[in-house]
């Protein structure tokens, strides 16, 4: 559909990288995929950044979005983890920047203050919102759903950033 911009939103993890892909038309949002690239918790760091990394290249493949959004990274006590957080937000980040595509960034509490309408919010709420906004909306845990609020929280930013540019050209 013209017009129509697909988005993928990442929430990056070690562990677990979610991923959703939305499309965007004017103020309505469609539903198209959502998933989640795993690494083995038994292989070195760069392997697992490579598993990360060959699953998200697959996905941004598959579905070829046209713009991408990526969580930003909290800080917390664990130096270690934060370091290693950073480093698949890295993976998440340089997929889609290789792909061609801007690649946005969010805070957590701005994405659920974008779904739920308050920047503080427990995970059940933001499911429930994802639910409102997409009805046809599938995602098996919560890495998937916040890769598809991410999603929607860019939608929602790039609509609003495109009104003010046309108020200010106006």
């Amino acid at each position: 559909m013209q017009g129509t911009i697909r988005i993928i939103g990442i929430d990056p993890g070690l562990r677990r990288t979610g991923w959703g892909v939305i499309e965007t038309l004017g103020n309505s949002l469609r539903f198209v995929a959502s998933g989640t690239v795993t690494s083995d918790g038994e292989m070195d760091l760069a392997s697992r950044l490579c598993q990360l990394h060959d699953g998200l290249a697959d996905v941004v493949h598959s579905y070829q979005p046209d713009e991408a959004a990526v969580e930003q990274t909290f800080v917390n006590k664990d130096a270690t983890a934060t370091l290693k957080l950073g480093q698949a937000r890295g993976i998440a980040m340089l997929v889609p920047a290789r792909a061609g595509l801007k690649v946005a960034e969010y805070a957590p509490n701005a994405v659920k203050k974008a779904v739920i309408g308050v920047g503080h919010g427990e995970k059940q709420q933001i499911h429930l919102m994802l639910k409102v906004l997409m009805p046809k909306a599938e995602f098996k845990g919560n890495d998937a759903a916040d890769a598809l609020a991410i999603a929607i929280c860019h939608a929602h930013n790039r609509q609003s950033l495109k009104g003010r540019i046309a108020a200010l050209a106006g």
